[in-house]
């Protein structure tokens, strides 16, 4: 009988144990302070010690990128690119501005009837704020910015930083074809993506394919931008077929799909007067 007793009273206790702790956790990750077992049910995250923009930009050039994507009515196009033409080269070599164009396109495989603008601006955010403060007082740029308006159904832009590990994009001779491969990724994934590309870049540097690698400061974030020049379209199916024989790109592979959210493929022209051919 009295183990009968105490057998009953542990049951109790148990109940009573089991409840508290149930409460307890509740309490925890329900937002409660200084409670001891949030650290055991909450998962800790490591905090970084700096911004991933610094961890993987090129810090001694201080370069900031401006890609734009212009949707031009079908109607236009040949008029919008002769506007790109007489227009935007004098900008590019004009000293009294801190900008480049690095190249301009219109996609031919992906988004049809698209123009897409790569400027570099050396010196970072203080370039852009003056070259943009000088635009406005030109009237030149300013007849061709209305005139353009005219010829779009929509355009956006973003502001870039160029991996590190990525050569700068310089002007090429043609004739060539370019690729655009943009990634949105998960976020919280950009410094895994880099550690990645940064061993990947050297397999896809020996066919000199490799153009610039981006990743977006302001616009839509976690987007990454990779450029790649090839001869044509069988030479592209040729240089992304050998990359599978070298160790190592199977890897990279396997291990930065999952860090993607969506992809896209754009093949590009250049315009007649882009810097890269």
């Amino acid at each position: 009988k009295t183990l009968v007793v105490i057998h009953k009273s542990l049951k109790n206790i148990y109940s009573l144990l089991l409840f508290a702790v149930i409460t307890l956790v509740i309490r925890s990750l329900s937002g409660e302070r200084d409670s001891w077992l949030k650290s055991l049910f909450v998962r800790k995250v490591d905090p970084r010690k700096d911004a991933h923009s610094h961890l993987l930009a090129k810090k001694e050039d201080n370069n900031l990128y401006k890609i734009q994507f212009h949707n031009v009515k079908p109607e236009c196009l040949d008029a919008y690119n002769q506007l790109c033409e007489d227009v935007l080269p004098s900008i590019h070599a004009d000293p009294e501005y801190p900008c480049e164009l690095v190249g301009t396109w219109n996609t031919w495989y992906g988004e049809q009837d698209q123009a897409v603008h790569l400027w570099r601006y050396r010196g970072g955010y203080p370039a852009l704020t003056e070259v943009m403060n000088k635009l406005r007082q030109n009237k030149v740029f300013m007849d061709y910015r209305n005139e353009r308006g005219k010829m779009l159904l929509s355009r956006r832009n973003q502001l870039l930083l160029e991996f590190s590990f990525w050569n700068e994009p310089v002007p090429r001779s043609g004739p060539n074809i370019y690729e655009l491969r943009s990634y949105q990724l998960r976020p919280g994934t950009m410094i895994e993506w880099g550690n990645y590309w940064a061993r990947a870049i050297e397999i896809r540097q020996q066919n000199q394919e490799a153009v610039g690698g981006f990743f977006s400061q302001i616009g839509r974030l976690y987007t990454v931008h990779h450029l790649w020049a090839y001869k044509d379209l069988l030479s592209r199916e040729d240089t992304r077929n050998a990359a599978w024989q070298r160790d190592g790109w199977d890897e990279v592979v396997y291990y930065t799909v999952p860090l993607i959210q969506h992809m896209e493929s754009r093949i590009m022209i250049p315009m007649k007067t882009s810097p890269m051919q």
